[in-house]
């Protein structure tokens, strides 16, 4: 029996796969998550063979999340459900041991199989998304510059991103000024739109 974690933020969608998984004999869905906050907790308490998550659940902390589990749970293979708007992120999970990538549109039977292959120990990773990736140079910044870079594009302010982040407000500006400099930005949104447009977050 294959146990799946199933992380979807729309519950309409959630319950379709939900659906889709509950009509195959070898696979049990031991949780379904809407919040990616339970992601972690959830995938330690029931230690899932795959963990099939969608992309739009990975926030400012999702690949260090992707990261975690991959370090902590060796046994759990994680499948993103992706698109090809965020090459970048793609390529950045690829490098950190995410099992498969699948196209978040792709045909049900495609995610049954995905699955299967992936509890098999075989890696799947949709070709379109590969190229996508590929395709797209990696970022010049560090994984903590990203996260806070992420953190002002959703508005944050510096305070209040020292604090979520444990940091201090100076440190904080300090990775600023960096992810500026090394973006050859002008500004803070400057960065935020070079970076978003190339796929970086």
């Amino acid at each position: 029996m294959i146990h799946v974690l199933l992380a979807e933020e729309r519950e309409m969608i959630r319950g379709a796969l939900l659906a889709l998984l509950a009509q195959e004999s070898d696979i049990k869905t031991v949780a379904d998550l809407g919040q990616s906050r339970d992601i972690l907790p959830a995938s330690r308490l029931h230690r899932p063979d795959v963990a099939v998550i969608d992309m739009g659940m990975l926030s400012s902390d999702g690949l260090s999340l992707t990261q975690t589990i991959h370090d902590e749970l060796p046994e759990t293979r994680t499948l993103i459900l992706a698109n090809c708007r965020r090459p970048g992120v793609v390529r950045q999970a690829l490098n950190i041991g995410v099992a498969g990538f699948l196209h978040k549109y792709s045909p049900p039977d495609k995610l049954v199989s995905a699955i299967r292959d992936l509890a098999a120990g075989r890696r799947v990773i949709d070709p379109d998304l590969a190229i996508s990736a590929w395709q797209t140079p990696l970022p010049p910044l560090t994984e903590r510059e990203l996260e806070v870079l992420r953190f002002v594009a959703t508005g944050e302010t510096v305070p209040a991103i020292a604090a979520r982040l444990n940091l201090s407000p100076g440190t904080v500006r300090n990775y600023l000024t960096t992810v500026e400099s090394k973006l050859h930005a002008r500004t803070r949104v400057d960065a935020v739109r070079i970076a978003a447009d190339a796929g970086w977050l």
